[in-house]
């Protein structure tokens, strides 16, 4: 099979590909019809990339930036779900592999360079190489893993624990994220989310 390599040289995959490897590792021919379906998109901030009541099109890759997943309910209250930042992954992830209408919104929360792959792409090469498929499922697995952790602070955690866990899971995040949307990821008002931060030493 003859792969075009024209596309690839124009866009910077190395991250893409060390994230693909670290997941489960592709030979050459998986990895590169696997890097050359992806296409660079830059986003303003508070930018809406995905618009609850759509169908998510599109699974990202961030190279730049801060983006979020949020809820909005029927009287306009927010719910901060997930958020994305190089070098991960990023979308509304269930709409695009089940193509329903998304019930959420994944917004930039700074301008940012991302990759992006079609569900159209995404299902091809699935069906052709079983490697990418098992790549595929281990990093869902991951994200399954990571939301019944969450699931667990949510139920169980009180304010300051769930502070805490944020922080050994991500430790950069107080230098990325506005704190008003870290506040709200976490259910708390800004006020006790600053009382926290003057004194919570991790």
């Amino acid at each position: 099979m003859m792969v075009d390599f024209t596309h690839m040289s124009t866009i910077d995959t190395s991250a893409l590909r060390e994230a693909v490897m670290r997941i489960h590792p592709l030979n050459d021919e998986e990895m590169s019809d696997f890097l050359a379906v992806w296409t660079p998109v830059p986003a303003k901030r508070k930018e809406i990339l995905t618009q609850a009541g759509s169908t998510e099109t599109n699974l990202y890759f961030i190279q730049k930036g801060v983006q979020r997943l949020y809820y909005l309910d029927n009287e306009g209250r927010e719910a901060t779900l997930m958020f994305s930042y190089a070098p991960s992954f990023g979308g509304v992830i269930d709409s695009y592999f089940t193509q329903q209408p998304s019930r959420y919104y994944y917004e930039t929360l700074t301008a940012s360079a991302m990759l992006r792959m079609s569900a159209q792409d995404i299902d091809r090469l699935l069906s052709k190489y079983p490697a990418i498929e098992k790549m595929i499922r281990i990093g869902m697995s991951g994200i399954v893993s990571g939301l019944m952790e969450r699931m667990v602070e949510i139920q169980a955690y009180s304010s300051e624990e769930k502070f805490r866990a944020l922080l050994r899971r991500s430790p950069h995040i107080l230098q990325i994220v506005p704190h008003k949307y870290l506040a709200n990821y976490l259910g708390m008002d800004a006020t006790n989310f600053s009382k926290l931060l003057n004194r919570v030493r991790i």
